[in-house]
């Protein structure tokens, strides 16, 4: 089955890039794999303090997870899975890709503030040309109704 991977991060575009992961996997027969990156400048503390930080922010993150995967299982059917991995995002998402092979589509929610499409959506696209999967760019200020009719 082929994967669409999403990144779940506090960006408002994550919604649509969510949205949209979901319902093409729903309209294709395929999967949602969705991945959290900590960077690891979280945790540059006492190994003590670290620890907790870290605990805390995976149930953050899990807390999250769980709010997008109700909506997919109960919308579009589509049961998600979570993965979270700690480091540099690009270098992550770019690792997670490569270690899995069902992965077929990574999908990105584009920013619509002045500041452009924001950071993940300028570095990826910019090294596209050597990943081994298309990137799908979802505009953040798509309207849900326009989300379901080019899935």
């Amino acid at each position: 089955m082929r994967k669409f991977l999403v990144v779940l991060d506090d960006s408002r575009e994550c919604l649509n890039a969510m949205r949209f992961a979901a319902m093409r996997a729903a309209n294709t027969g395929g999967g949602v794999q969705i991945l959290s990156v900590i960077p690891p400048d979280d945790f540059n503390h006492w190994i003590g303090v670290g620890e907790v930080m870290r605990e805390e922010a995976r149930d953050r993150i899990n807390a999250h997870f769980e709010v997008f995967a109700k909506w997919m299982r109960d919308k579009q059917g589509v049961n998600p899975e979570l993965v979270i991995r700690e480091g540099q995002p690009v270098n992550e998402i770019i690792a997670q890709i490569n270690e899995d092979s069902a992965i077929g589509v990574l999908v990105l929610g584009a920013g619509t503030g002045k500041k452009g499409p924001g950071p993940l959506v300028s570095q990826l696209s910019r090294s596209a040309g050597s990943l081994p999967i298309p990137i799908t760019i979802v505009p953040g200020d798509l309207s849900k109704d326009r989300l379901e009719e080019i899935t």
